[in-house]
């Protein structure tokens, strides 16, 4: 099996340069796995535009996090998960949600608890849910705009997660404490 190479600034293709140099200033370094990504600049592009418009959702920092963990803990990336803890650490988000995401229990509260099991029933189902699937997601005041910007999230974790099991993107060393 070959390699995949984990790009920097001298390696990398010319149209990779200014996604990793945008990487650099949004993390303080280019993460391993924007650097497996700039091998392809638009995958590289796609997955930094996609982080970005999900941060702009309507998701506050507890349910980004929901989505996020509930997504990478399914599809068992060995990168994300300890990633994905460590923003949410960044992002004030308690530490007790990120376990239990981790962890597979159960949630703080029923809202986040109807937002972790529709994010798992859209990630098995593909997407067809049934209306008894989606009513205590609505029963929980949430709408039509977050079921589509769940979509937006697992758009954006696919990207990363199977990218991760493709490559093996080994673990950077800021992360490695949230392993």
């Amino acid at each position: 099996m070959r390699t995949f190479k984990i790009h920097d600034m001298e390696s990398a293709p010319a149209a990779s340069k200014p996604l990793l140099e945008r990487s650099i200033k949004g993390f303080g370094v280019i993460p391993n796995l924007h650097g497996v990504m700039a091998e392809a600049p638009a995958v590289l592009d796609a997955y930094q535009q996609l982080h970005v418009l999900f941060q702009q959702t309507s998701f506050d920092a507890d349910e980004l996090t929901v989505v996020w963990q509930t997504i990478n803990v399914e599809h068992q990336c060995h990168y994300c998960v300890p990633a994905h803890a460590a923003i949410a650490s960044m992002m004030k988000v308690s530490p007790a949600l990120t376990q239990a995401l981790r962890q597979a229990g159960p949630m703080p509260t029923a809202k986040l608890q109807a937002l972790h099991d529709t994010t798992l029933a859209i990630i098995r189902d593909r997407g067809v849910l049934g209306a008894e699937q989606l009513e205590p997601f609505y029963a929980a005041g949430y709408g039509q705009q977050q079921l589509l910007e769940i979509v937006l999230g697992v758009a954006q974790k696919v990207m990363s997660n199977y990218i991760n099991h493709l490559a093996a993107t080994p673990l950077d060393e800021r992360f490695a404490s949230f392993a």
